[in-house]
This record gives C-alpha cells, sequence and structure tokens, in this order.
C-alpha cells in the first residue's frame, strides 16, 4: 500500500500490485462474473415458470374434482333414494295384485284394490321418470369425474417430467458452479488479499463487477470511452499502481489492448 499526494490539502492512498497480480484479477473477475450467471440461471430456469404454471393447474383441478365427485355422492344418494321410492311402489303393488289375484275379501274391497293399483301404476310412472332424470345426471357425473381424472392423470406425467427436467437442468448448472468455482482459491492467492479486499468492495458496490480491462480506450465496465486526459494519467502511472475508472469507479486493469 502506497501513500501519495493528489492537490493542495488532499492525499490518497494508492494500491499497488504487480501487473501480474492485476491481470489475474480479471480471471477472478472472469469466474465470479459466471458463477453469477449461473445463480442467475438457477433462479430463472425456464422449468420453473412452467412447473409453477402445472402446480396452479394441478390445484384448480384438484378443486373441480373435489366439486365434482362431491356432486356425484348427492346425485348417487338421489338414484338411491329413487329407486327406493320405485321399489316401495312396486312391492305395495305386488301384494295388492296378490290379495286381488286370491279373489278373497267383498266386492267392495276388490274394486277398492283395482283402483289402489291404478294409483300405484301411474305413481311408478311418476316416480320411474324421475329415477331415470337422476341416473341421467349420476351418469353425466360420472363422466365428468372420469374426465377430470385423466386429466389428472396426464397433468401429473407432466408434472413428473418438468420435475425431472428441472432437477437435470439444476444439476447441470451444480457442476458447472463446482468446475468453474474450482480455480477460484488458487487465483485469488494470486491476486493478493489487499488486492482482492478492493475488488470484493468494488464488486458489491457495483453490481457484481468489481475490475474491468482498459480496452482500446473504452472502460470494460461502464462502456464508456476515456478522455485524453484521462488517459495521459494512465500513461504516466506507474505499471503496478491499481487504477480506477473516473465514471464508475471500478478496478481499471491495464492490458495490450488498452491503447497506450
Amino acid at each position: 500500500m502506497g501513500l501519495r499526494g493528489r492537490g493542495r490539502g488532499s492525499r490518497r492512498y494508492v494500491l499497488k500490485a504487480d501487473p501480474t497480480r492485476q491481470w489475474r484479477l480479471l480471471d477472478l473477475q472472469a469466474i465470479d462474473t459466471r458463477l453469477d450467471q449461473i445463480a442467475h440461471a438457477r433462479k430463472t430456469l425456464p422449468q420453473i415458470a412452467q412447473l409453477k404454471d402445472l402446480h396452479t393447474q394441478a390445484e384448480l383441478l384438484d378443486s373441480e374434482l373435489v366439486r365434482v365427485r362431491t356432486e356425484l355422492s348427492d346425485v348417487q344418494r338421489e338414484v338411491a333414494k329413487a329407486e327406493a321410492d320405485v321399489q316401495l311402489v312396486r312391492d305395495r303393488a305386488a301384494r295388492d295384485q296378490a290379495r286381488l289375484d286370491s279373489g278373497t275379501g267383498s266386492a267392495k274391497d276388490l274394486q277398492a284394490l283395482q283402483h289402489e293399483l291404478q294409483s300405484l301404476a301411474r305413481r311408478q310412472a311418476e316416480l320411474e321418470d324421475v329415477e331415470l332424470e337422476v341416473m341421467e345426471r349420476a351418469e353425466a357425473v360420472e363422466a365428468e369425474v372420469t374426465r377430470l381424472e385423466g386429466k389428472e392423470s396426464e397433468l401429473a406425467a407432466k408434472l413428473e417430467e418438468a420435475q425431472a427436467a428441472h432437477d437435470a437442468a439444476l444439476a447441470d448448472l451444480d457442476a458447472e458452479a463446482r468446475r468453474v468455482a474450482a480455480p477460484r482459491a488458487d487465483v485469488v492467492a494470486g491476486v493478493g488479499e489487499d488486492l482482492v479486499a478492493l475488488y470484493e468492495k468494488v464488486r458489491a458496490a457495483s453490481g457484481g463487477l468489481g475490475a474491468a480491462a482498459l480496452s482500446h480506450r473504452r472502460c470494460g465496465g461502464c462502456q464508456l470511452e476515456l478522455n485524453s486526459v484521462d488517459m495521459s494519467r494512465i500513461k504516466a502511472a506507474p505499471a503496478d499502481e491499481v487504477l480506477r475508472c473516473e465514471e464508475c469507479r471500478r478496478i481499471l486493469v491495464r492490458t495490450a489492448e488498452s491503447g497506450l
């Protein structure tokens, strides 16, 4: 760490680092940039949105299935009641018919039985119409349950496929992250603690980009072309002086393509 004056009454610390260390800083930035990209990719995998959409569909379908199954249960109770009502009338008609066929009783009683049988026949017809209508409704609801269950199976298969694709993509990114990060410790050691400390501080304040190459008079961080005054200052600076871009304040690394 060096110290030098800058103007009357003001001083600034100037960090010194061998050019080789500064060049390695670009290697470190490349590693960190790719790791940041991988971290972003993990959060924005297309399968994430797809899974979210499929889970939403599954929740809506599940609610619809609950509703339709409840409706089917209610209709099936109506069917059972309609069948029971029809059976009661049939049983009553069968008993009356048996008594009438036996011929026992007075003429008045037998006549009354005939009238009751006619009434029961009409009542049975009415109840059978109700039974038929309820059964038709039950069949329609059963068909809807079957359709929704089929859709549920298809959706479950899509979810399984999407989850597998998500897990595979995530595994690929994790593997790449491990591969990219593997040399980072050695690169950090080559850069040096003092320069890494400054780099990390700048990187945290600059959206992940702490160091950039000066290429063809342009800062690789803010992409602005340096003016003649700044270029003259950089040309006059010692090779081991750690420079900062006057615009974005990122560490500016001189390279063969800097145009100096």
